[in-house]
């Protein structure tokens, strides 16, 4: 079956790097579903769940709190934010994310800016994802 490269870089570090027949990744449109040829373009990514497909079978789920992922028809190359595998996400360490995000948009006042504002909301958004990943692993 045909594959592509899957790079998965975390600021910490290089997660990921082989050839998977698939990949569906969190767009911020939606989930998108990369295979061997697609289009190329780059895409921003929101909180959610990278899964990996390789020999017909989901191999790997990662969390990723946002980034970027660049597609080719040969190579993905994703810049998270965070990533994070589902086996090692802690409820308890979501929720208290989802307190420090909710507590940090509640302070966003009318005079600040709307790039503020949709980051403060982003933040939220991705805690929340995070809580929903820990809950599904």
């Amino acid at each position: 079956m045909a594959t592509f490269l899957l790079e998965l870089v975390s600021p910490e570090r290089l997660l990921l790097s082989r050839q998977v027949e698939m990949a569906t990744i969190p767009a911020a449109e939606g989930e998108m579903g990369v295979l061997p040829g697609h289009a190329p373009m780059i895409v921003t990514l929101r909180g959610g769940i990278i899964r990996v497909r390789e020999n017909g079978a989901e191999t790997e789920r990662l969390f990723v709190g946002g980034g970027f992922a660049e597609v080719s028809p040969e190579r993905v190359t994703v810049l998270a934010d965070e990533a994070t595998p589902l086996a090692n996400l802690s409820r308890a360490e979501a929720e208290r994310r989802i307190a420090e995000a909710e507590a940090a948009l509640r302070e966003v006042t009318a005079e600040d800016t709307e790039v503020k504002r949709d980051a403060a909301l982003e933040r939220v958004l991705s805690a929340r994802s995070m809580l929903d990943a820990a809950q599904a692993a």
